[in-house]
């Protein structure tokens, strides 16, 4: 079903969505060739909106809410500390964590960090709210402000995975089978194209619940470790 990404102030009255971004109804008028009388989606973050389309003109379209779905709480929260990366890699990682259901990045500042950023970027939202719509789901990505590896508060997290290229021996699929109650916050912490520096792994060896790993014999790059960590651990606790 089509979706649009709308905020509180889209919403009017009891049963009425207001679209007036000229971005979204470009879209739905031109990509989606969306006609009045037509059901679709909208989704705020924390509700879904099934919708009939009431009237379409240049400068807005008006929704009707026909149901109201209430996001469902998940059993485990998934964050992933990503070390910025070049723009396009880091904006495919927010991309495709966005579909697989990650539910917060924290995006850190390390010692081997080639990007420098004083703050996250807005098109990180916007790639991220895109990727919402694709993907059908509810809630949104959140992004932190950006962080360093010791600024994390890591008592809140029940289970802390950190694969580094210099680990041999434990693999993420044993440590997931060792894992005996299900954690209810999950932190996985991806390095920077060069790798952590020592004094970091040596930090994080030091915490509790922290878990570090081997993603097997092939170097990967941030961007790909990002992912398909992502998508094991999505597919293990979701």
């Amino acid at each position: 079903m089509i979706t649009v990404v709308i905020e509180d102030k889209n919403i009017i009255g009891l049963d009425r969505i207001e679209i007036t971004d000229k971005a979204d109804i470009n879209h739905l008028k031109n990509s989606f060739r969306v006609k009045e009388g037509e059901v679709i989606r909208a989704v705020d973050g924390e509700n879904e909106y099934i919708c009939k389309v009431l009237v379409i003109e240049k400068k807005e379209i008006i929704l009707e809410i026909i149901e109201t779905k209430k996001s469902e709480e998940d059993e485990v929260e998934l964050v992933a500390g990503i070390s910025i990366i070049k723009n396009d890699r880091m904006e495919l990682v927010i991309q495709k964590l966005t579909e697989i259901g990650i539910d917060r990045i924290i995006p850190l500042e390390t010692k081997r960090t080639i990007v420098k950023l004083n703050e996250t970027k807005d098109k990180w939202n916007v790639i991220s709210k895109e990727a919402v719509k694709q993907c059908q789901r509810t809630k949104f990505l959140k992004i932190d402000k950006i962080t360093k590896i010791n600024q994390i508060d890591y008592k809140k997290f029940d289970l802390i995975i950190v694969p580094y290229e210099c680990e041999k021996e434990f693999n993420l699929k044993s440590l997931l089978r060792k894992i005996e109650n299900k954690p209810k916050k999950v932190l996985y912490i991806i390095g920077p194209e060069g790798g952590f520096d020592i004094s970091e792994i040596d930090y994080l060896k030091n915490l509790e619940n922290v878990n570090i790993v081997t993603l097997g014999k092939n170097i990967l790059r941030a961007e790909t470790a990002a992912i398909v960590v992502g998508g094991v651990l999505v597919n293990e606790f979701k």
